[in-house]
């Protein structure tokens, strides 16, 4: 199948939350952050979605892929966050952005509620988080960071995945910058990702109390730059595409 990657625009959102919805419908993640499937609103996180696709439209690398054939209908996307060196200072357009983007998802609480999210299970993956990254994140070059690639189900093993993924892989060939992921599976995830050329590189723990149901396991991967001449020929040819983790390091879910 041929497949047309393109940026994000408003239009695009309501189709590329729907790939989101569906592909994680059964993701452990989000079964993990969300443990009273009873409470979940499709609602209030089509909502959430929203405001973070606005965000990342601008200040993101979110992408889309389609059909020729079918150009209305999404049929994956990709929401990537830009490398930024630690040395250099955030732009006052990038802090204000996250300002607006807390402030919007406060206001989305007040209205929507949680929609069964357990604040104590995501402020630990967030701690987890961010251990990992001061951990992991050492290049001065900063890391393009995947946060979220997810296909409809109807359209994988058609290289949907793929095209999304190497839109970004290449682009951080040219300059040289590596890529990371957290991938809230290890089968399939972890093969497909290390055919694009990611290693696993930590097993993040996310544990509430001692059972097994309030713990879960992320897989932190990493990908160094390849020579902009490298062949892209088995890059995760056809497979079938999960995601990666859903919240990402854009704030409060």
């Amino acid at each position: 199948m041929s497949i047309q990657v393109s940026r994000m625009t408003e239009a695009d959102i309501d189709g590329a939350i729907d790939t989101i919805q569906q592909a994680f419908a059964d993701d452990p993640y989000n079964n993990w952050v969300y443990p009273d499937r009873s409470k979940v609103s499709l609602t209030r996180n089509r909502v959430s979605l929203t405001l973070r696709c606005r965000w990342g439209i601008s200040h993101g690398l979110f992408h889309v892929a389609r059909s020729p054939t079918n150009p209305s209908k999404i049929l994956g996307c990709a929401m990537w966050l830009p490398p930024h060196p630690p040395s250099r200072p955030q732009s006052w357009p990038l802090y204000l952005s996250f300002w607006w983007l807390w402030a919007s998802q406060i206001r989305m609480n007040l209205t929507y509620g949680r929609g069964g999210l357990s604040t104590k299970r995501y402020w630990i993956w967030k701690a987890r988080q961010a251990e990992a990254q001061e951990q992991l994140w050492v290049s001065e070059k900063g890391y393009y960071f995947c946060n979220i690639v997810t296909v409809l189900p109807e359209a994988q093993g058609q290289g949907v995945g793929r095209a999304l993924m190497e839109e970004v892989l290449a682009q951080a060939d040219r300059e040289g910058v590596c890529c990371y992921l957290e991938s809230s599976r290890r089968e399939p995830n972890v093969a497909i990702y290390e055919k694009f050329g990611f290693r696993l590189v930590k097993e993040m723990e996310c544990g509430d109390g001692g059972e097994e149901e309030g713990r879960i396991a992320l897989f932190c991967m990493m990908r160094e730059p390849r020579g902009v001449g490298d062949s892209t020929e088995s890059r995760g040819r056809n497979e079938d595409w999960g995601g990666g983790v859903g919240a990402g390091g854009l704030g409060p879910a």
